[in-house]
């Protein structure tokens, strides 16, 4: 009976190592997702005062993008931004959008600002400076086509125009307003000639 048993222990030996090292195995893995984790919308990570440059073929900036905060979301490979200031150096004169948060799309062909936001395209020759100012608006940076369905104001030297809708070519500086357009129209250099 000796025999046996001392022929055994190696045997029981192999087997409670083989269960040691199971055990061990499964309390040093890293628990499985469960699927309440993959509806979860959690930043990946994080980084604060950002300033990204993008530029084409030729090195010129086409634009940038600072940001006070912004947080990327692995779930759904979108990214947040607080307090945006996105500016675009198409053709002619830069064009300023900022807003209080955004949020790019996770192929970034579009990008989403919200919550006052102002588009300022500065002066260019004899075109004076273009504010406008909307909750909302869809970016295209590729396009250099802003859009929205919300209300809108515009307002340069000579004129403020309310509306509901717009659309915004940087490029062809061609801007199309949609719906419930009013304004008023004045000529700036008239109205100084008479002050005098």
């Amino acid at each position: 009976m000796g025999e046996r048993l001392s022929g055994l222990f190696p045997l029981v030996l192999m087997v409670l190592l083989a269960a040691l090292t199971y055990w061990l195995d499964q309390v040093v893995q890293s628990p499985a997702a469960s699927p309440n984790s993959l509806l979860r919308h959690d930043p990946d990570y994080v980084v604060d005062q950002l300033l990204a440059t993008r530029m084409d073929t030729e090195g010129k900036i086409k634009n940038t993008l600072r940001t006070v905060k912004l947080l990327h979301f692995p779930d759904d490979d979108t990214t947040e931004l607080e307090g945006p200031r996105f500016i675009s150096y198409a053709k002619g004169a830069p064009l300023t959008i900022t807003s209080k948060s955004g949020l790019v799309s996770s192929n970034g062909e579009n990008v989403y600002f919200r919550d006052n936001v102002r588009v300022v395209r500065a002066p260019d020759g004899e075109k004076s400076e273009l504010v406008l100012d909307t909750e909302y608006l869809h970016v295209l940076p590729d396009d250099n086509i802003a859009k929205t369905d919300r209300a809108v104001t515009v307002t340069d030297a000579n004129m403020v125009i309310r509306a509901v809708g717009m659309e915004m070519n940087n490029e062809t500086r061609v801007l199309k307003l949609n719906a419930q357009v009013r304004g008023a129209y004045y000529d700036a250099k008239r109205a100084g000639k008479s002050a005098n």
